[in-house]
């Protein structure tokens, strides 16, 4: 594994020494690193150095300036966030220099006269070997192969229930025998605790922290369903108000009902040629902000599902302005702090809690999310109550485990894997354009008119494909995909498909879909389109909140129908208030929240889509001997 290091300096003779002094103890660095210098004199070049995607350090040459060095610092941050950064300094610019850079992220600092090459090496071998430690698996690892008998649980016992079993034993063979020796049990005390942790566990959340620049970063691995209502559930007490997008994942839905918060839903954009739901107007945001300058916290979503991305700076700081927390839940957006085409993150914008599902875009098992804290007012001892209430005392060893490689995998080589991601996405977008039948939406295509001066981006490794052309129905070319091709795309809309690319994604795998969509694409070019697609009803118009979600929720309630066996409304739901949450999927969006007024528009969309020939599941609802049902607050 190459290590490039940079050695940036305007004096060209202290270059030149100290990248001829540097190689050969460079050069021995231990495996499995190997090291290599690179000399850079100018600026320019060092701009190019940090587009090189072996970069894992810069030596920065400082003369008597702290200012003119912390610029070339903030110009690396901002570039490469997780390279390691050392500093030469003049041996009568060492204290002030230090104490002017001291909030910035310096490993180390050499003295220019020092001639000790070898140690300033060693220096530099450590700090990159610091950043490539995986303190929890590789101490799972080093447990797994010192093969203790296990008197504990699981039961199955390190798979030895399993393997010799007549009956069950595919079942061992079929995951491996690791899945099974690395599934242990909170008694092994030298793999630390998740709900109180103080030694690797606490260690690899250090490390994440530093990778992902937050104060505090936490490992989840109930996915970031459960990160978002630990956050919410520690923010917020019974009654504070809390301003949250009404197209937010479900979770945060279910956290607000959970800490007892009155929620003041804000409409998300729509783009409705398309089926897609986007980021809630700035001029929303800020009026919701001034109209409720007494709310606890503002959740937002960015980026969405289909990769539209806010500019939070502005946002965040209305927000702080009013003393309003900022939490931003970027599921989809772990990714984003490896490379500077997808900054700034959340929390680098200034949020105050970001969740990320480490699992949907980076090398995480599923299920593994991180929670990342910068709230200067955090209490951890509070947060700390309710994680554990969510928490398993019996975790997955593994998605822990998982996390902590997936970081370490970021940390290293996360510029390289998604620069590498972006040409993919390019050429993908390229070829999928040149078969006349697809077309990939661009940012001005997705973007709804409300959204155009409000500096929404577009995360380039999800495409969006609009499949009007093709003269099947999204559902039709998904279910042709998978059976003839053997491809299983992310999601659809009535008239797109959503392609995500990963960091796991090869080049394989875009040469077989790229196969696929021509081979289909020319079908349609040669034969009469068969299939009018038509779009879904919009969604209605989101109804008032009258009463605290939690107190209704948790209320008996009382079950009404739909309409009867004829398709006639029932009359009766009209001004009722809501006590489920009730959400169809797709899109994912509810159009009713415990607490919410109930009104005919609401009705008639839920009646028109369990009517429509497109099969939609419509979480929540309740079916009595096949008749629809809503259950209403009140008694019965």
């Amino acid at each position: 594994m190459n290590c490039l290091i940079a050695m940036y300096s305007k004096d060209s003779a202290l270059l030149h020494a100290w990248c001829t002094a540097l190689t050969p103890p460079l050069a021995a660095m231990p495996a499995p690193f190997t090291a290599s210098i690179l000399a850079v004199s100018n600026e320019e070049e060092l701009d190019a150095a940090l587009r090189l995607t072996d970069l894992q350090a810069v030596i920065l040459h400082c003369d008597d300036s702290a200012e003119c060095t912390r610029r070339e610092i903030q110009q690396i941050q901002a570039q490469r966030s997780t390279v390691n950064l050392f500093i030469a300094l003049p041996t009568e610019a060492h204290s002030a220099v230090i104490d002017d850079l001291i909030s910035e992220p310096v490993d180390a600092y050499f003295d220019q006269a020092e001639l000790d090459f070898s140690l300033i090496a060693r220096e530099i071998t450590a700090q990159l070997q610091h950043k490539a430690r995986t303190p929890f698996a590789d101490t799972l690892e080093s447990y797994v192969h010192s093969a203790k008998d296990a008197w504990h649980t699981p039961g199955h016992s390190g798979g030895d229930s399993l393997k010799d079993s007549p009956w069950v034993s595919d079942f061992y063979h079929f995951l491996g025998e690791h899945i099974f020796n690395a599934d242990l049990s909170v008694s092994v005390q030298v793999l630390d605790s998740l709900l109180e942790p103080h030694s690797v566990i606490e260690e690899s959340q250090v490390l994440a922290a530093r990778a992902f620049g937050s104060a505090h970063t936490f490992f989840a691995t109930n996915g970031t369903s459960t990160a978002n209502k630990i956050i919410l559930q520690s923010l917020l007490s019974p009654g504070d108000k809390v301003l949250a997008d009404r197209a937010s994942h479900k979770s945060v839905h279910h956290g607000i009902i959970l800490c007892g918060a009155m929620p003041i839903y804000l409409p998300s954009s729509t783009k409705s040629s398309y089926g897609l739901y986007g980021p809630i107007p700035r001029s929303t945001i800020f009026d919701a902000i001034d109209e409720h300058p007494d709310a606890r916290a503002i959740l937002l979503t960015s980026c969405t599902y289909d990769g539209l991305r806010y500019d939070l700076e502005p946002i965040i700081e209305h927000a702080h302005k009013h003393g309003i927390k900022v939490i931003v839940d970027e599921a989809w957006f772990a990714h984003a702090r490896f490379h500077a085409k997808l900054r700034p993150t959340a929390l680098e914008a200034g949020a105050d809690y970001s969740t990320q599902s480490t699992h949907k875009m980076l090398s995480a098992f599923s299920q593994a999310s991180m929670i990342h804290v910068n709230d200067p007012d955090f209490d951890v001892q509070r947060f700390r109550e309710h994680f554990n209430m969510h928490a398993s005392t019996s975790p997955q060893y593994s998605i822990i485990a998982s996390l902590d490689v997936a970081r370490k995998q970021a940390s290293m080589e996360g510029y390289k894997l998604l620069q590498h991601n972006f040409e993919l996405a390019d050429r993908l977008r390229d070829e999928i354009n040149a078969t006349g039948v697809f077309r990939v939406l661009t940012l001005d295509d997705m973007l709804p008119e409300e959204l155009a001066e409000d500096g929404i981006q577009l995360d380039p490794t999800k495409l969006t494909v609009d499949i009007s052309a093709c003269g099947l129905s999204a559902d039709a070319l998904q279910l042709q995909l998978f059976e003839e091709f053997n491809i299983q795309v992310e999601k659809t809309t009535f008239n797109t498909i959503t392609i995500l690319l990963t960091i796991g994604t090869t080049l394989g795998k875009v040469m077989r879909l790229e196969n696929a969509l021509k081979r289909i694409g020319m079908q349609a070019r040669n034969q009469r389109a068969d299939h009018r697609i038509n779009p879904p009803p919009p969604l209605p118009s989101f109804g008032e909140v009258t009463d605290l979600p939690r107190d209704v929720f948790f209320s008996k309630g009382q079950l009404l129908p739909l309409m009867n066996s004829h398709a006639e409304l029932n009359e009766a739901l009209i001004d009722q208030v809501s006590a489920d949450q009730i959400t169809p999927y797709p899109p994912g969006i509810p159009v009713l929240v415990p607490g919410q007024k109930i009104d005919r528009a609401i009705l008639e969309y839920l009646k028109s889509i369990l009517l429509a020939q497109r099969h939609t599941e419509i979480h929540g609802m309740i079916h009595l001997q096949e008749i629809p049902h809503l259950r209403i607050a009140g008694d019965a």
